[in-house]
């Protein structure tokens, strides 16, 4: 960390620390290790005493379980929620504006969304892409996207 905030010093940039939660995690909770209280009391140091060009960001799924003391040392906090229906249609069909989609089952392909983020929705859209393009083919059924899409639920259930 010390070698991370020193080069922002020296060298300005974005630096951005995903999966925060790995070192974020709130100090409190009962199964947290001593060695990660450190590197979290160390990083709120860090950034308490960055006095940098740079830009700090932090990225987690997993918000609930960071520490009450990290969201007073960013100046802004982001959530994004899942998309509706609508905007999750709207990214389908933006993502696979190259293809003709045959059918008119959308409403088992809005469906098939629910409870998926939008990186995993963008993610089966590539994975139908992909179907089409090896069978070189410019066309998508719903059919196909939605199952693209059921694909996504599954591994996200596991």
């Amino acid at each position: 960390l010390r070698q991370v905030f020193d080069s922002m010093v020296v060298k300005c940039g974005v630096y951005l620390f995903d999966e925060f939660d790995a070192i974020g995690s709130d100090r409190a909770r009962p199964n947290e290790v001593g060695e990660i209280r450190r590197v979290l009391n160390s990083f709120l140091q860090f950034v308490e005493a960055d006095d940098s060009d740079s830009l700090i960001l932090a990225a987690t799924n997993q918000v609930e379980v960071l520490d009450p003391a990290l969201f007073r040392r960013f100046d802004d906090v982001i959530r994004y929620g899942l998309p509706t229906a609508d905007a999750a249609e709207e990214l389908i069909r933006n993502a696979l504006n190259v293809f003709t989609t045959n059918g008119d089952d959308w409403a088992e392909v809005r469906r098939a969304c629910d409870g998926l983020s939008y990186a995993e929705i963008a993610r089966a859209c590539t994975e139908a892409a992909k179907g089409a393009i090896l069978t070189d083919r410019r066309d998508l059924s719903t059919h196909e996207i939605q199952a693209a899409l059921q694909e996504r639920q599954a591994i996200r259930q596991q």
